[in-house]
């Protein structure tokens, strides 16, 4: 089966990859990724279960829920039944199975046996579509020294699945008290606690930590052990408490995001309603105390200190979404850290790894903060800034400081982009690869005329509409990866989309397929860009010689 196959392995490439390289970086890198493309895709029309019962077109099915979400629900099997358990496991699984093709229900049944662990009722993440929403509300209690935290937990109706059923969630937690370490309640009630992870496995529940000192700070879903939304309702105070002192480094990247988060929502508020966004002193203040902290690896701080992006912002707004007004804020704010911490970046980028090229992860970690101190000086679009962007750019003896520098000059409109567009492609214009990223850094600059650069690329000597990998670096990153361009308010970005996935669907039904599913979330759009992507949508499936595969994304869409 396609999920167990490709769920397994994605979750051993993720194992490997961390033994390799820093776990908690890792850890970060996976769940970004499966909140940027599975979680939208388990919100809307196109949403199935990780195990689909049934389809129109089993090549739309090789998504991001059959292969991230799938992945996930193997980390939350090991959790649940810890690494020997896990062990015994996948050797049973391995001695009973290797050469069969084989089904979820044979591979449970090998964690149960190993185990003696009822997995029925588990097996439902299998079964189910959309991602839960967990709910957490604290109240400390300090006569009896008692948190209790009333959870809950709920899927929100989908095209394709009107009600859905409470789920098995192991959530990793920790109480942190005010000395950043975790306190050890002597008891606790309310559900099944393996170590440092609450099982829940009811629509609601009450879990009451009894004996405590004093009010801690609860750290909820620690390494991010389930794939939920988490709303903790957690103040302000208590998301800096917990960025600045929480043990677990995926926790504190968290409060660092959410707290980000919730201030460009704020400021994209401002600007919807015409106003200029001012950013938050107390976020700043906080951004800079993690830039500073000499104790935390340079790759941690690197995704720490990276603001949310727009789609990420798209999909915690939910509706009503104006992608103008939420790049706006978020230019406000990299402005506003970038000219309050100008000397450290300036310092961070002069302390970027000299000497041979290495590409183990300390090198790789130093050369990834000093892009993100690269990124905040360009915000200030200074002379200064254009020369040392540009530098960078012409020194770089690495791919990853020279695309970095490459898409800070042509997405800042920096002086000497054309330049160094230019040179890149005489570099590297017979590395097929290379210049698929060539044509992704043009595809996603959200400048004003950012269409119209994309629509003249697709006349480039270089560009191939029978190279599949060259039509998604150019045509599905500019859809998937430059919100403000693909949702113009004049809804010339939609159509343009439209436009390939017609003229692409006879000659390649699944790139066809793959790039209208970008439009999978035009519901949540403000009103006027809503109805011009719905016009392109009907257009796509109006049309006589749509593909079996196109046609079913269109109408699932349009559901």
């Amino acid at each position: 089966q396609l999920c167990l196959k490709e769920g397994l392995t994605v979750f051993r490439d993720q194992e490997f990859s961390s033994d390799m390289r820093s776990r908690p970086v890792k850890r970060i890198s996976d769940v970004r990724l499966l909140k940027s493309h599975q979680f939208p895709e388990d919100a809307g029309p196109l949403a199935h279960p990780v195990r689909p019962r049934k389809y129109t077109e089993i090549n739309n099915f090789y998504t991001a829920t059959v292969y991230e979400k799938g992945a996930e629900v193997v980390r939350m099997l090991k959790t649940l039944l810890g690494p020997d358990g896990f062990k015994k496991g996948m050797d049973l699984y391995f001695a009973r199975h290797d050469g069969d093709a084989t089904t979820i229900e044979a591979f449970l049944a090998c964690f149960a046996e190993a185990t003696g662990t009822n997995l029925d009722h588990f097996a439902l993440w299998y079964e189910q579509a959309g991602t839960p929403k967990l709910e957490a509300h604290s109240v400390f209690d300090e006569t009896s020294g008692s948190l209790t935290i009333d959870f809950s937990q709920s899927i929100a109706p989908l095209p394709s699945q009107d009600t859905s059923k409470p789920a098995v969630l192991p959530i990793r937690f920790g109480l942190v008290g005010d000395d950043g370490n975790d306190m050890v309640p002597p008891e606790i009630t309310g559900a099944t606690v393996k170590d440092d992870t609450l099982i829940l496995d009811q629509a609601k529940q009450t879990v009451i930590f009894k004996g405590l000192p004093s009010r801690p700070v609860p750290s909820l879903l620690r390494n991010f052990s389930a794939p939920v939304t988490l709303d903790a309702h957690l103040s302000l105070d208590d998301l800096e408490f917990l960025a600045m002192r929480d043990s677990d480094p995926f926790n504190r990247w968290q409060a660092m995001q959410t707290l980000a988060s919730q201030e460009l929502i704020r400021m994209t508020g401002e600007a919807q309603k015409g106003a200029t966004p001012t950013a938050d002193s107390a976020l700043i203040k906080t951004f800079g105390t993690i830039l500073e902290d000499e104790t935390l690896d340079p790759a941690f701080k690197a995704l720490a200190l990276q603001l949310p992006g727009e789609g990420d912002l798209s999909r915690e707004i939910g509706t009503d979404v104006d992608p103008d007004a939420i790049h706006s804020a978020r230019a406000t704010l990299r402005r506003a850290l970038a000219e309050a911490h100008l000397d450290t970046f300036r310092k961070l980028v002069d302390a970027r790894p000299t000497g041979a090229f290495s590409p183990d992860a300390t090198a790789a970690g130093q050369r990834a903060f000093a892009n993100q101190a690269l990124y905040f000086i360009s915000a200030t679009r200074s002379q200064e800034a254009a020369e040392l962007v540009f530098n960078t750019f012409d020194q770089a003896d690495n791919m990853s400081d020279q695309i970095a520098a490459l898409t800070l000059l042509v997405h800042d409109d920096l002086d000497q982009a054309a330049a160094a567009l230019e040179a890149y492609r005489r570099k590297f214009e017979g590395v097929s690869l290379a210049m698929d990223k060539w044509f992704t850094v043009q595809a996603t600059a959200p400048l004003n005329d950012g269409l119209e650069r994309v629509q003249a690329l697709t006349a480039h000597p270089l560009f191939d509409f029978t190279n599949p990998n060259r039509v998604r670096s150019l045509i599905h990153a500019f859809a998937t990866g430059n919100l403000t361009q693909f949702a113009r308010s004049d809804g010339n970005g939609f159509e343009f989309v439209a436009d390939n996935v017609l003229a692409i669907d006879a000659r390649n039904a699944q790139v066809a397929s793959r790039l209208l599913t970008s439009f999978r979330s035009w519901r949540a759009f403000e009103a006027e860009r809503s109805s011009l992507a719905k016009a392109a949508l009907i257009r796509i499936s109006t049309y006589e010689k749509l593909s079996r595969d196109s046609k079913d994304i269109v109408d699932r869409c349009l559901q």
